[in-house]
């Protein structure tokens, strides 16, 4: 989930985006790229939620990934958003930036296709994952004042 620095020529990037733009590229998932398409497991969103100091099932809408292979090469762990997620966290993001961006009513989409998403690693045994290539959430647009109440725990769980 990284975002291209102001300047670089990097094309790799995540944007806000409008939601016809977001329903024409992401709303089936056979527009996400890579030869499987799968849903992050119920039991790993809930550790998603942990991750992020969410209360339990506060992540409703699907967390779909995809890449050219569904298991961590190392372990077999299912690749899935907890491994986006915890990779995120301890190089880049925010918690509160993520839970935004799932629960959120902007519209998101990245553009490392066809490329790989490159800093990823396994949440289980921090095996490089080289082949996932797209992620999205189907955001149904929490309800603002229960979102502010999210991010308002999540930054007093962190102290912030």
């Amino acid at each position: 989930m990284t975002a291209a620095k102001k300047g670089s020529d990097n094309p790799r990037s995540t944007y806000a985006v409008p939601e016809e733009v977001f329903r024409e590229v992401y709303d089936s998932p056979h527009a996400l790229p890579g030869k499987e398409r799968w849903v992050t497991s119920d039991e790993d969103v809930r550790q998603i939620e942990k991750l992020l100091g969410m209360d339990e099932k506060t992540i409703g809408a699907p967390l779909w990934v995809s890449g050219d292979t569904r298991r961590c090469p190392q372990c077999g762990r299912e690749t899935n958003w907890l491994d986006i997620v915890g990779s995120a966290l301890k190089r880049i993001h925010d918690p509160r930036m993520i839970a935004r961006v799932i629960l959120g009513e902007r519209k998101f989409v990245n553009t490392e296709a066809p490329r790989a998403i490159t800093d990823l690693h396994c949440f289980d045994c921090g095996a490089e994952i080289t082949d996932l290539r797209s992620f999205k959430c189907h955001n149904w647009a929490y309800a603002m004042p229960q979102m502010e109440d999210v991010l308002a725990r999540i930054t007093k769980q962190a102290g912030a």
